[in-house]
Parts: structure tokens; sequence; C-alpha cells
């Protein structure tokens, strides 16, 4: 019985280092810009998350389609049934690792690249992008701008509205993580 209780704390301790190597956040800010001939268009989200490893790197993030905001209703419509469809596929997810290996201990901003799978309308694609990680006060954020072809994706834009959504999209995130046992 006193190994047993021995063995449960050792096995408490190991999972609790574990998790203090994870860091997490539940309002990520995804925004995406279109600039094309006829109109620009922009959404926005902060029902994000993302994860990240500060020991392996590993990072993943995941929004839910439907909850990007537009400034028109119409556009919105178009975007979820037309373009997206988010009813069959309802996330966006990405999943990768930071390839350099900063210091996430000390205060400092860390530019960094990361590689992984987004996947997007039920396609998955490998992309290469660079980021930033930033240490303030012992808290850690992220951001990342970068652009999404969405014929990669096997996004279909009609014809009739060609002129009004680019062919690439400008993908902007920023997460600030906190430790995940909290």
């Amino acid at each position: 019985m006193k190994k047993l209780v021995i063995i449960c704390c050792l096995l408490c301790c190991c999972l609790y280092g574990v998790a203090q190597n994870i860091q997490s956040c539940r309002n990520v800010m995804f925004r995406f810009y279109s600039s094309a001939p006829l109109e620009d268009i922009e959404a926005k989200t902060t029902q994000g998350v993302s994860a990240i490893n500060t020991n392996t790197k590993a990072i993943y993030f995941k929004v839910p389609i439907n909850t990007f905001q537009f400034k028109k209703k119409l556009m919105q419509e178009h975007f979820n049934e037309n373009y997206l469809e988010s009813d069959k596929y309802p996330h966006a997810e990405f999943k990768g690792k930071v390839l350099e290996n900063p210091d996430l201990t000390k205060d400092g901003v860390y530019p960094v690249t990361v590689e992984g799978s987004l996947q997007i309308h039920g396609v998955t694609k490998t992309y290469k992008e660079q980021g930033t990680l930033t240490v303030q006060n012992g808290k850690l954020s992220a951001s990342a701008k970068f652009n999404v072809r969405v014929a990669d994706h096997k996004i279909k834009i009609p014809s009739l509205v060609v002129k009004n959504i680019a062919e690439v999209v400008e993908v902007t995130v920023e997460a600030a993580y906190q430790p995940a046992n909290q």
C-alpha cells in the first residue's frame, strides 16, 4: 500500500511537471483581409484556441469558421454558406512546430519560423511561415501574418464575384498564453 501511494505521488508530480510546459489561449484573434479591385473584405474572430508546448515547441491553433464577423451581414452569410461551407467544414486547424529554440524563460521578442499543416475547407496544406513569440513579464504571446491562396484549399469563387474576392487572403493571428493548469 505504501508503494502504491508513493507511485501515485510520483505520477502526479510528473504530470504536473509536463503540464507546466503547456501554455494555452482560449481567445485567439484571427483576422483575414482580402483586397480586391471592387471591394476589400475583412473579418475577425476572437473565438480561436491555441496551445504551445514550450519544451517541444509544438503549436496548435483551431478556429470555428462560423465565428468570423463581417461588416456586412450578407458577406458573412455568403462566406459561411457558399465559400467555406462552415456546416460541412466547421473549423480551420493548424498543427505545427516552432523550428527555432528560443529561451522562453527569459523576456524578449523572438522571431521564429513555424512549419506545419493548415486544414481549411477540408483541405490540408503544409505551410512554413514567419511569426513572433514574445515573453514579457513572464507571459508568452504569439503573432503572425501570412498569406493563404484560396484555390489551395479548394474554395471556389463564382465567376460573377471573382473581382470582389482576392485569390490570396492575408491572415493575422494573435494569442496571449497562460499556463494550461490555470
